[in-house]
């Protein structure tokens, strides 16, 4: 808990079995009330894993839904629960759980109901191993976005993520996409929606056993991506209505 605040971690998992254990060694209880881990359909023993370390919570897809779908089960699991402060932590180790008790700080102290651990944010990217076309696109893209969607973030692209449970009751989540640009469409929502959106220095970590996609889905995200920011602005000038702004 944090005032009173309940705080649930939640860890979309892909073929995480080599990783899960480290990254839950590092959470930080008991601030983390919760640990919710959604398993989509792994090729490995990542369910196994989970329940020999002793989280309680284990959602398992017995088909792959995708990386949208994965979170879309976790937060509506988080919010049922009760969650006050709801952090998304890849199990994969790409991202460090000691930056959870700062996040959830932020959001406990209400500077700002929205988190993001950002990889840009300092000069760390390059040098933790981001392949540099990925560097690139990522630069590209979120100067994109800053200008269409008339917001200023440092990246878009992350996936280490604090919301306040207010924050997900407020946004249709459930409407977004299945894919990787599930994660694009939420902060199009939040920003569309006028919650402010705080950045906290995430160092960067890419290494064999890290997920990633292959430049194939990058390109297919990355044009998602470009889609999101222009559904986006077709809305705020009242020329579009999609679901997705509910």
């Amino acid at each position: 808990m944090y005032k009173d605040k309940k705080v649930v971690v939640v860890l979309p998992a892909y073929n995480a079995a080599k990783t899960l254990a480290q990254t839950y060694a590092e959470i930080p209880f008991p601030l983390v009330d919760e640990v919710i881990l959604c398993d989509d359909a792994s090729k490995d023993n990542t369910v196994e894993v989970g329940a020999k370390l002793g989280i309680q919570h284990i959602i398992k897809h017995e088909k792959n839904k995708g990386y949208g779908g994965n979170q879309k089960s976790l937060y509506n699991k988080a919010l049922e629960l009760g969650g006050d402060i709801v952090i998304m932590l890849h199990p994969d180790y790409q991202y460090t759980p000691k930056l959870i008790p700062s996040m959830v700080n932020i959001i406990g102290e209400e500077l700002y109901e929205v988190v993001l651990g950002s990889r840009i944010l300092g000069k760390g990217a390059l040098k933790g191993g981001m392949p540099y076309y990925k560097y690139v696109a990522n630069r590209f893209l979120t100067g994109f976005q800053n200008l269409l969607i008339s917001y200023k973030l440092s990246e878009y692209h992350t996936g280490y993520r604090a919301f306040s449970g207010n924050v997900l009751r407020s946004i249709a989540f459930n409407n977004n996409s299945d894919d990787f640009v599930f994660d694009n469409q939420m902060l199009s929502q939040i920003i569309y929606k006028g919650f402010d959106i705080g950045e906290v220095t995430c160092p960067t970590k890419y290494f064999e056993e890290a997920s990633s996609i292959n430049f194939r889905r990058s390109a297919i995200y990355g044009m998602g991506v470009l889609g999101t920011s222009l559904v986006h602005r077709l809305n705020k000038w009242g020329l579009m209505r999609s679901s997705l702004y509910q």
